[in-house]
């Protein structure tokens, strides 16, 4: 006798859809959880600023687009530094006043040095370096909490910063302004679109593509579960969509405007510390500290190395997101850099990162940035002032962290992967292609025991 075990084919389920947005993990459900919330906010205020000041006033024109990733860039950018601290299971509130620190120095090294603009990029990371070294030895070496100690930074730097610059505003350059306030370049070519901006798309489509194709060989050699055919097809095309489209209103925006360079230097952040923070030992270190930092250590994790690190790290962005500020704003002045931290942690925990570490991603703290920066530019196109702003973005940023709270003290996953799980209702996968009307046998005892 024989056993036939033949399978049908497995039909359509909803759970695959989840597979477009990586794995079944919570991380993963939360980070599409928000970027759901993401496209919900943009549409809402789409559709209620074309209301109010019509369709050259609305959220999704180029204009606009334009305007938000110059504001809102230098936020992101302390994003992602930030989420890596965070992951570790410290805070910095010492970001905002690092990067004043760094403006101001940067400004008058120009101002009053004149040293070269490109000279005084560098002069303001090592600043940040040294800053970072400076707060990382107390964390990591001395044992101080880094709450105490960034706060410590925050009130240290933001009075250095003003004892510097006499609490007096001091102008930069025009070069150095580029980095803050320029596009991609023009081409001689007779059209109504910049060319490079929509070549930038078109290599984006294509790096989707390869990596999609890339990540379902790997799945299948590795023998792994890997999504329908469709699912990545489906995928790809969806993406490439949304960076075509907004490529091409990024390339037809006002005259002399293009694909802004704050936003370049953004891209090349957030590729080069995804893949930090995914595919080296760095970044699996920063993960297994965060989540363990016990069981890291007998691991034989150098826990005190990776805090050191992460936190001169986050100085050197946070020196960097001041310099596109003061490049943007065209000088250096008392003021810069208050607030940013909160709005930097915001991104963070927004994003889906748990407030007791080990969980938070790059792109979900990026995610989370534009959600913040959405709702400061659409209340604004809306005519709200900055008392309404701040405390909507207060109720969000509480309802994200207290609902993720909430869930795990019920033993529950996140909103998104409560919803999930429920559409989903995953079966077992002995019972998947089992037929009640089916007589299944076993195989002889003889033929068993020799095999």
């Amino acid at each position: 006798m024989t056993t036939d075990l033949t399978t049908t084919k497995r039909g359509f389920h909803f759970g695959d859809i989840r597979k477009m947005f990586g794995s079944n993990g919570t991380s993963s459900l939360r980070q599409f959880g928000i970027l759901g919330s993401l496209i919900v906010i943009i549409a809402l205020f789409e559709i209620l600023t074309l209301l109010r000041n019509g369709p050259n006033g609305a959220t999704l024109t180029s204009g606009n687009l334009i305007n938000v990733i110059n504001q809102y860039s230098f936020i992101l950018i302390l994003a992602i530094g930030m989420v890596m601290v965070i992951i570790m299971g410290h805070i910095d509130l010492s970001v905002g006043s690092v990067a004043a620190f760094t403006g101001i120095i940067v400004a008058k090294s120009m101002a009053d040095w004149n040293l070269p603009w490109p000279a005084a990029i560098l002069l303001g990371l090592g600043v940040g370096a040294l800053v970072g070294a400076w707060q990382g030895f107390w964390v990591a070496y001395v044992g101080v909490p880094a709450f105490i100690v960034t706060l410590a930074g925050m009130l240290f730097f933001r009075g250095a910063q003003q004892w510097i610059g006499d609490a007096q505003t001091i102008p930069v350059p025009k070069g150095f302004q580029v980095i803050g306030t320029g596009y991609l370049p023009e081409v001689g070519l007779p059209l109504d679109f910049n060319v490079p901006t929509m070549l930038l798309a078109l290599v984006a489509v294509a790096w989707l593509v390869f990596w999609e194709i890339r990540t379902r060989r790997q799945q299948h050699k590795m023998g792994s579960d890997s999504a329908p055919l469709w699912v990545s097809v489906v995928k790809v095309v969806l993406l490439s969509v949304v960076v075509l489209a907004a490529a091409w209103m990024f390339a037809t925006g006002r005259p002399g405007t293009s694909f802004p360079v704050p936003g370049l230097i953004l891209l090349a952040l957030v590729i080069i510390y995804s893949f930090i923070t995914r595919n080296t030992v760095f970044g699996r270190h920063i993960y297994a500290v965060g989540g363990n930092r016990q069981a890291a250590r007998l691991s034989g994790v150098k826990d005190r190395w990776v805090d050191f690190f992460v936190m001169m790290n986050m100085s050197m962005m946070a020196a960097l997101a001041g310099m596109i500020f003061v490049a943007r704003s065209q000088a250096s002045g008392p003021n810069d850099g208050t607030g940013w931290e909160l709005d930097a942690i915001a991104s963070v925990f927004i994003g889906g990162a748990a407030v007791a570490g080990g969980i938070g991603t790059v792109i979900g703290s990026i995610i989370g940035g534009l959600v913040m920066a959405f709702l400061n530019n659409g209340l604004a196109l809306l005519g709200q002032g900055a008392d309404v702003v701040s405390m909507i973005k207060g109720l969000v940023l509480l309802l994200a962290v207290g609902i993720d709270v909430w869930n795990k003290q019920q033993g529950r996953p996140s909103l998104i992967g409560f919803m999930m799980r429920r559409s989903s209702r995953q079966q077992d996968p002995a019972t998947e292609t089992f037929e009640p009307n089916r007589t299944y046998q076993a195989p002889p005892v003889d033929k068993t025991r020799a095999e």
